[in-house]
């Protein structure tokens, strides 16, 4: 009788174990995000694509993949990035994720406009999304920015506190989208300081920092003493040439940054203020509709207007309220329409 009061103990015993395992197997899946409450629509996988920047190019590609990570926090999704060496990689790298039946499949950068017009063709059922690009396909999002009008205001602000009457533009390859934040800036410029002497180089490359440095030096050189980029990772080079002249003593020189609030990265010595793109907006937007079963294809502009595009909020460190108050009245007049920004 003992002997079987013992048996049946320890049978007890291990039953518990076992129950006890098995609980923490479900605390640990609810833990990982997988149908936690709260986690919004959990399951929805969503993958993105960058241009050869790359996801820490510090500007509009890290800008999207923030979007996607704070996505995988607040709403439990499942996101993943590919970022591609070549061009030659964009199909290779949307197809992985289309034929992986993601739910949406984001490519960032004008480069991917064609590869991603080819994959959604063959891939009807697909839903793709893509920044700065506008693609006509019916199961394409295609989000573009007023990058002009973002960059006439930065404009403005060279303009208005350059010392030396020679501002300068650092561009990635002469793309469209580049071309407007040319013109936009150009335009800025001139509305805000007629005489001043606007020089322009364009590197022909978005992840390439040492031949932004290089073009950089040149311009501060030749007496330029503010400097706006739009060349993705290859504008770390210039800011990495304004630290060490700033460091080294001599002439001020600064560095307008682009995408988002370069001032979190580089510093607030060094950069004058930045001209952002709503592009973690963007892509949170898209995100969230296909997570609620909303998704549309369709193209959009997000410019002054939708609150697009627009200077960093910690612009006030380093320009003036005088300044500001003039960047807000050109703003009013460019949403009003009584100024046509141009385009190129």
């Amino acid at each position: 009788m003992k002997k079987m009061f013992k048996l049946t103990l320890i049978m007890l015993l291990a039953f518990s174990v076992v129950l006890a395992g098995c609980g923490k197997k479900n605390e640990d899946k609810s833990a990982s995000g997988g149908d936690s409450a709260g986690s919004g629509k959990s399951g929805v996988k969503v993958g993105l694509v960058t241009d050869v920047g790359g996801v820490n190019d510090k500007s509009f590609n890290q800008s999207a993949w923030e979007a996607l990570e704070g996505l995988q926090k607040d709403k439990g999704i499942t996101a993943q990035y590919l970022q591609s060496k070549s061009k030659e990689d964009y199909v290779t790298n949307l197809n992985k994720y289309v034929k992986g039946k993601y739910d949406l499949t984001w490519g960032i950068g004008f480069d991917l406009g064609a590869d991603m017009k080819t994959v959604a063709d063959q891939n009807p059922d697909a839903h793709l999304a893509i920044i700065d690009a506008t693609v006509d396909s019916p199961n394409v999002r295609s989000i573009t920015f007023a990058e002009n009008e973002g960059a006439f205001l930065v404009g403005v602000v060279a303009g208005k506190m350059t010392k030396t009457g020679k501002v300068g533009f650092v561009g990635g390859s002469e793309i469209p989208v580049i071309k407007r934040f040319e013109a936009g800036f150009k335009a800025g410029v001139k509305a805000a300081n007629p005489n001043a002497e606007l020089k322009i180089n364009y590197t022909g490359a978005f992840d390439k920092p040492d031949q932004g440095k290089a073009a950089a030096a040149t311009m501060y050189n030749d007496g330029v003493d503010i400097i706006f980029h739009a060349a993705g990772a290859t504008g770390t080079g210039v800011f990495n040439e304004a630290i060490s002249r700033n460091k080294a003593g001599g002439s001020k020189v600064w560095v307008i940054g682009v995408d988002k609030d370069q001032s979190l990265e580089f510093g607030d010595d060094v950069t004058l203020t930045s001209m952002v793109k709503g592009v973690t907006t963007a892509v949170d937007k898209v995100t969230k509709e296909v997570i609620d079963g909303q998704f549309k294809g369709g193209s959009e502009v997000l410019g002054l207007k939708e609150n697009g595009v627009g200077l960093a909020d910690t612009s006030s460190k380093n320009v003036p309220a005088d300044v500001l108050k003039d960047v807000e009245d050109y703003k009013q007049k460019i949403i009003s329409g009584e100024i046509k920004v141009p385009e190129e």
